[in-house]
């Protein structure tokens, strides 16, 4: 008897020679864009009308310092008008109380300007004083030059004026020494006392013009011991 031949073995498995995917890497995250930071923008500051016009120098030449030239110079016509009426002549003394009166009122109309419109120059506050005491004292020596006001009286006043004039000038690197109410009310009674005298008045009515000048006179030298002790104060504050 044959022998049935054996079968064929069965064909192996082939195995997929594939192998598993690699794992893929997620791609990283686009970076955050940082939003750009717009240059500042630098604005200058407004600047004020008054303080560009504070900045532009100040002429000399202006209406503030016109007048107080105008006051300089009508010192010797108010002189020549006194002097020539010799208190004797009515129409002289009518004269010299009128070129007084406007020579004075230019004293309180110049410093207004000045401070209104800003022109407060190194001028003004050199001439200024000069142009009042010049005005006062002239006034003051011919009226005792005269015997209408007693000597003592005129020289008190007149050292008293020259000597805190002086004090002004030293203490200006110091600061300023604004005028007090009663500087102003010194100049006030000054200016009425002495035009009260060169009008021609009779004696009683003339006598209440010596007693506005002794008054100004007190004022005159309580005022001036003040603004020595401001004086003071205000060199020992700003050495």
């Amino acid at each position: 008897m044959t022998a049935e031949p054996a079968p064929a073995a069965a064909p192996a498995a082939s195995v997929p020679a594939a192998s598993a995917p690699a794992a893929s890497v997620p791609a990283a995250a686009p970076a955050a864009s940082v939003p750009a930071v717009p240059d500042p923008v630098v604005t200058e500051p407004a600047v004020e009308p008054a303080a560009v016009e504070s900045e532009k120098p100040i002429p000399v030449v202006n209406i503030a310092n016109a007048l107080t030239t105008l006051r300089v110079l009508l010192v010797p016509v108010f002189g020549a008008c006194l002097v020539a009426s010799d208190f004797t002549n009515a129409g002289w003394q009518i004269a010299a109380t009128v070129v007084f009166a406007i020579a004075s009122i230019t004293d309180y109309v110049d410093g207004w300007i000045a401070r209104r419109r800003n022109l407060v120059t190194s001028f003004g506050k050199v001439a200024d004083p000069i142009a009042d005491k010049a005005l006062t004292g002239t006034a003051l020596v011919l009226l005792s030059a005269h015997d209408v006001v007693p000597w003592w009286v005129t020289v008190l006043i007149l050292v008293r004026e020259l000597g805190i004039t002086a004090l002004r000038f030293i203490v200006l690197r110091h600061g300023v020494i604004p005028a007090s109410p009663g500087g102003k009310l010194k100049t006030m009674l000054q200016s009425i006392g002495i035009g009260w005298l060169l009008l021609p008045l009779p004696d009683p009515l003339a006598e209440i013009g010596l007693w506005v000048i002794y008054a100004a006179m007190v004022v005159t030298v309580v005022t001036g011991i003040d603004y020595v002790i401001r004086a003071i104060r205000l060199s020992r504050s700003h050495p």
